[in-house]
């Protein structure tokens, strides 16, 4: 673990893993930095930089310190914090949440480029009847926190359904361990049905945008809205590759972010 230091009054904590160019690897909902696991051997050319998300896990903080419409704008501060607390020209390469913060966190500083797999943005008409964290925070209220992590999990992560969630669950390395982060992402969430995607992102990078044809259908169509609004961008979509992307298909998305990077 690299040590802490302090960019503009942040603490930033990060593993790094080799000596190339710094790659920022940016994990989404309540994926731990073992997320990346799989990834990293992929990109062993990299300088590959892994930190753990804001709130999940490095500063943890209550509602009434960060809001939900504040919780991009924590993430956003913290990636630009990790840019300048390393050496080199960084790449930025998010998965979901992480996706969403490394495009916003591009708008206003300079990077090589960023990689983006299925952005967390919710296209308009889905949005407009989105109510995961309503329906989360109910629970939670209730005292059932495992069942709001639930309906997070079988809403992003097995869209077409699933016969038994919980013997999935056991076999899950993060459960239920995650259920501790339930007021989190009920906070991540609204933050989600919040934000809306403006027509052209201010991104000077090249960006990469990924998707997989086995995840949400929402979430392909954001990956798409995302691409078409960013001025340099290239859109990829996996044949048979879930939400969890690049920890699930490695082998298979490494060459196209290899390629792009290169070009």
């Amino acid at each position: 673990m690299q040590p802490a230091q302090s960019t503009d009054e942040i603490d930033v904590e990060f593993e790094r893993y080799g000596d190339g160019q710094p790659l920022i690897l940016l994990h989404g909902g309540m994926a731990p930095t073992e997320y990346w696991g799989p990834v990293l051997p992929q990109f062993e050319e990299y300088g590959a930089v892994v930190p753990q998300r804001p709130g999940f896990g490095t500063c943890l903080d209550s509602p009434a310190e960060t809001s939900a419409d504040e919780v991009l704008a924590r993430e956003v501060r913290y990636v630009r914090a990790l840019i300048d607390a390393v050496d080199g020209d960084p790449i930025l390469f998010g998965h979901s949440y992480g996706a969403l913060t490394a495009i916003e966190a591009a708008t206003e500083t300079a990077v090589d480029a960023v990689v983006a797999y299925e952005p967390a943005v919710l296209p308009d008409a889905y949005r407009a009847e989105a109510d995961l964290a309503d329906r989360m925070a109910s629970l939670v209220r209730d005292g059932k926190r495992e069942e709001a992590v639930k309906r997070y999990i079988e809403q992003v992560l097995h869209p077409s359904g699933i016969d038994n969630l919980d013997a999935w669950l056991a076999d899950w390395p993060v459960w239920p361990d995650c259920v501790g982060l339930a007021e989190e992402v009920v906070r991540m969430n609204r933050s989600v049905e919040q934000y809306r995607l403006p027509d052209r992102l201010d991104v000077d990078a090249p960006t990469l945008v990924l998707s997989g044809t086995d995840g949400p259908d929402f979430l392909r169509q954001s990956a798409r809205d995302v691409h078409d609004a960013l001025p340099r961008s290239r859109f990829v979509e996996f044949n048979g590759v879930s939400h969890s992307g690049p920890a699930a298909a490695p082998a298979l998305i490494e060459p196209e972010v290899t390629a792009f990077l290169q070009k």
